[in-house]
């Protein structure tokens, strides 16, 4: 008996451990998700995705999903952050394409923002497009500072929204975050997203249950833990910030006054970064202005960007 218990406990201990590391995300239906979102605002993005399939682009092994639409002569390109898709901005695209060329993706596992880079260049070429608007939000926002450093002869203009500059205090405040993620079971890390966007993104959003629902969307079962990682270490990738003056790129800022995931440390270094920048701040729209006040949020980037062409003509 002794004999049988010296490998049955082990083996049931790593039976154990390799059942909690690879216990599936929780995947609840669209339907389960949306319950408590505006029936008008659901029947928009489920008609929006069903309407417009995703091309897919292999970029050094790694698939980028994204859209094409609209017929304007001048492209936007639309960049999402952490927890994003190429349907967050659904809202501002289906304005936008009355206008503008308008392309919109989804971030594979990409680890770094060069990698990220050569994905979106592979689109635009893929696609026709030399030069266009960008606008970022969040990891969006800060990779949106690194095409123009890196790009600038191919940037229009630029809105850097939700965002920080290069920086060396969110590497630091994560540094153990980010040595753990490759380690930790993708349920707990999605469990931990989760809790983020109940407990602190809903309620700056003003209870935004479109900005609940399509969080948890994201963090049930969308995004995987590869994607996760990944753009964990494109929001600490440095690079030398981009003089947008002296390139003749006009920029605009949107912040929130209450964003919960950027500090208001990076949200005063972002406008002291780019001092000669529009600034628009919403009052009390959280982190997600895009989704709870698309309205505003489509008609601020639309003028921008309208603006934007007057004076580069």
């Amino acid at each position: 008996m002794k004999e049988r218990l010296k490998w049955l406990i082990p083996l049931m201990l790593f039976v154990l451990i390799v059942v909690v590391y690879i216990w599936p995300v929780s995947k609840p239906p669209f339907e389960v998700l949306y319950a408590d979102v505006e029936q008008e605002t659901v029947d928009s993005l489920a008609a929006f995705r069903a309407a417009h399939p995703t091309k897919i682009i292999e970029v050094d092994n790694l698939s980028w999903e994204y859209i094409v639409l609209g017929q304007g002569g001048d492209t936007v390109v639309f960049l999402h952050g952490m927890t994003g898709a190429y349907d967050i901005w659904w809202q501002q695209v289906e304005v936008l394409q009355q206008q503008f060329r308008v392309i919109s993706m989804t971030y594979p596992a990409a680890n770094s923002l060069e990698e990220m880079a050569g994905g979106v260049t592979a689109i635009l070429e893929a696609e026709g497009v030399n030069r266009f608007h960008v606008v970022g939000s969040s990891l969006g926002g800060y990779f949106a500072q690194y095409l123009v450093a890196n790009y600038p002869e191919r940037v229009q203009s630029a809105v850097f929204a939700n965002t920080f500059p290069p920086n060396d205090l969110i590497a630091e405040q994560n540094k153990v975050v980010g040595f753990l993620l490759p380690y930790l079971p993708e349920w707990l890390i999605m469990n931990v997203f989760s809790g983020s966007i109940r407990e602190s993104v809903y309620p700056t959003s003003e209870y935004s249950d479109l900005v609940l629902a399509y969080g948890l969307e994201q963090t049930n079962g969308r995004m995987n833990k590869r994607q996760i990682i990944g753009r964990f270490y494109c929001v600490v990738d440095p690079f030398n910030v981009p003089d947008t003056d002296a390139l003749d790129i006009p920029v605009m800022i949107i912040e929130s006054d209450n964003d919960p995931l950027v500090d208001p440390v990076l949200r005063s270094e972002l406008k002291a970064t780019y001092p000669t920048a529009a600034v628009h701040t919403f009052e009390g729209a959280g982190h997600f202005p895009y989704l709870n006040r698309s309205d505003e949020y489509t008609s601020l980037i639309e003028q921008f960007f309208l603006k934007s062409n007057l004076e580069i003509q």
